[in-house]
């Protein structure tokens, strides 16, 4: 397993990169702050290394699956993961929106969901959002029936749109009067999705992580245990421990000297793709849950989405379709993009003889992924312990907002609301400015990688066991996580994160700068002194002797005016051109890139990131597809997103045996179908 910032094949190879490089490259940074009203500011990069850190839990899932089938073929393989490829893979609408309608998405979009925004408390900013039409009804109920709600202006999600100025006001004016604590704790009880933006020391001490068991205390050489962040995943043994703390440089060496060599069997039979065999019933929806369930078909699961004709996939009621052609169930980009290499049967779960056929889906397969609202799966008697009654060896993954257990377990998480509960939205902000949205619901893909990963860690144990298991897993968690830098330096140091931009404290210069060009700009990133000198010959000769900006220090003392220097240089110059010369100087730069350049970029073209295959509706639409490759097995993704229903007589016949006849009694009789 190889994973470097673009991977060992394509044009950028060999380019150099920081967490800003990739963050701009892979199109993120373009959409971060979402919704913000100066286009003047640059993109924005995330706190930390949450672009790296997310790709290390897709690494982690592809070795392990790929471990799994060495065993049995004999045949290892390379895997080539990009952190660029990755960040890229994981805009949420926004390639949807291009590659559908021609929309390009920036940070300075307006959204189509209202409200949708960070509110300020007396205390401290608050996020709220409402998805649907039902959770806007509520929130009116919650804030007494104003007046100002009963207006037509404001009774459907394209008015309040429309009006979105006006909403916002009205709600910002209701949310001020709270504290955020209890606004929070309210809201949720009324099924509205609110959450406040914590700290790290908030997140740090919050009474559901505890109860979760989500902290744990680490041992140190010689110095006192810190608490650390557990493992994201909660099975039905606890969560994994921490076997050991960080090593001290070469503590383990003569332990490594001992080691005997791996006996590895001569290959048994030509090699698969990783979970090829392995059987995946979908019961997810929207993001978080379908996105677990693509990457395993990525791997080679075959993967069954169990659905809903009364109530369809949020995603496939999601309108972004083709222009010219009006919405349905099955054009929608949202949909065809998280649900690749997938098939569909449309069972009613309501209904005595779906529940059957679920069950009997069960007693074939070998994992079960849901992301309903927690107690949803009990209450359809689906629960864990009935699943493990029908099949000992059934691996259920659980993804929700909050988890299957503890205090909050029962209030709404969507993505979008998970970040400022994590320390995410607190450390993300322009020097000296507010908390910010991070500009994609990354959440939700951060909790599908995580449930995906522990799926195959499932698969790998019952291999030895022959046990199933119950992975219970949170956006929250899952998110937690990857926040490790902040983290870090609130336990070792008590110290909060400072919003800065795009600045770094051991780089400078360490930001986007202007370039010819609307909305135009290049990231740089300067690792050392000697890079500086480089670049600054770039500027002007007389810069070598600049006391100003000759040492780190120096340039961190004035990096207004270091910044300054640079933008002038950068706005007379083409973004790319201001790249590729930094690139020849061994310095990490790279243009900021929208979503029409991600789909036309020609290094992610070459790795095949990019599919083009031919839907039943849409026709041949530009997708992201799979940030790894392999060498000695099959890439890129097997088959489109399927149209709702297209494959249920099929499967029902070829894995429970059912004939024609009783197929046509279950649809008769609206069990089945649409």
């Amino acid at each position: 397993l190889a994973i470097t910032p673009f991977g060992h094949r394509g044009p950028y190879a060999e380019f150099q990169a920081e967490e800003l490089t990739l963050a701009n490259a892979g199109g993120w940074a373009n959409l971060c702050p979402a919704t913000h009203t100066d286009p003047a500011l640059p993109p924005l990069k995330v706190c930390g290394d949450p672009c790296a850190l997310m790709t290390a839990v897709a690494g982690a899932m592809t070795a392990l699956a790929l471990v799994r089938e060495t065993r049995r073929s004999g045949a290892g393989d390379f895997i080539d993961l990009s952190i660029h490829s990755y960040v890229a893979s994981v805009l949420e609408v926004a390639v949807p929106a291009y590659s559908y309608t021609g929309n390009v998405v920036t940070r300075n979009h307006q959204r189509s969901l209202i409200p949708w925004r960070i509110f300020q408390a007396k205390d401290r900013p608050v996020f709220v959002v409402c998805v649907e039409q039902d959770q806007w009804e509520r929130l009116v109920e919650f804030m007494g029936k104003p007046d100002w709600a009963a207006l037509e202006v404001f009774a459907d999600q394209p008015s309040r749109a429309e009006n979105q100025d006006l909403v916002h006001s009205f709600v910002q004016e209701f949310v001020g009067d709270w504290v955020a604590e209890d606004l929070y704790h309210a809201a949720q009880q009324h099924r509205v999705c609110v959450a406040p933006v914590l700290s790290v020391g908030e997140f740090a001490a919050n009474e559901h992580l505890h109860a979760r068991q989500f902290f744990t205390q680490v041992a140190r050489n010689g110095e006192e245990p810190i608490q650390q962040m557990a493992s994201a995943v909660l099975t039905t043994r606890g969560r994994a421990a921490i076997s050991r703390p960080a090593p001290t440089l070469g503590e383990h060496n003569p332990e490594l000297e001992e080691l005997a060599p791996r006996q590895i069997p001569p290959p048994s039979r030509p090699p698969a793709l990783p979970l090829e065999g392995v059987r995946v019933l979908d019961l997810t929806w929207a993001w978080a849950g379908p996105f677990a369930t693509l990457n395993l078909a990525h791997l080679g699961a075959e993967v069954i989405r169990i659905e809903s004709a009364k109530r369809a996939d949020l995603y496939r009621r999601f309108p972004v379709c083709p222009e010219g052609q009006e919405p349905t169930l099955n054009n929608s980009g949202m949909f065809n993009q998280w649900n690749q290499g997938k098939s569909s049967i449309t069972v009613d779960l309501g209904t005595q003889e779906g529940r059957g056929l679920v069950s009997e889906l069960v007693a074939r397969s070998d994992v079960v992924v849901q992301n309903f609202a927690t107690g949803v799966m009990e209450r359809l008697g689906l629960g864990y312990e009935t699943l493990r009654a029908v099949n000992p060896g059934i691996i259920l993954a659980s993804v929700s907002g909050y988890g299957q257990t503890g205090p909050y377990s029962e209030y709404m998480g969507y993505g979008p609301a998970i970040a400022p509960l994590t320390g995410f939205s607190a450390g993300t902000g322009y020097l000296d400015g507010e908390a910010e949205e991070i500009g994609l619901s990354m959440p939700d893909p951060n909790a599908g990688i995580t449930a995906a990963m522990a799926v195959v860690s499932a698969l790998l144990r019952r291999d030895e066991t022959g046990l199933g298991e119950h992975l219970d897993v949170s956006l929250w968690e899952a998110t937690g996580v990857l926040n490790v830098s902040a983290w870090m330096d609130y336990a070792l140091n008590g110290q909060e994160a400072q919003r800065t931009g795009n600045r770094h404290p051991d780089m400078a210069p360490h930001g986007c700068f202007p370039c010819q060009g609307e909305d135009s700009w290049v990231s740089i990133a300067c690792r050392s002194d000697a890079e500086w000198l480089a670049l600054a010959q770039l500027l002007s000769p007389a810069l070598d002797d600049e006391k100003r900006f000759a040492t780190l220090a120096d340039r961190k003392a004035h990096e207004d005016e270091l910044e300054e220097v640079i933008a002038r240089w950068t706005s007379q110059s083409e973004r790319w051109d201001v790249a590729r010369t930094l690139q020849a100087l061994g310095i990490a730069a790279f243009p900021t890139l929208t979503t029409q350049d991600i789909v036309d970029d020609p290094h992610l073209r070459a790795r095949g990131l990019i599919e083009f295959l031919e839907h039943p509706e849409v026709g041949a639409r530009a997708h992201t597809g799979i940030p790894w490759l392999l060498d000695r097995r099959p890439n890129g993704v097997r088959f489109p997103a399927p149209c709702l229903d297209a494959d249920t007589d099929r499967l029902l016949a070829e894995i429970l045996g059912l004939d024609k006849q009783r197929l046509s009694d279950l649809r008769a009789q609206r069990v089945v179908g649409i």
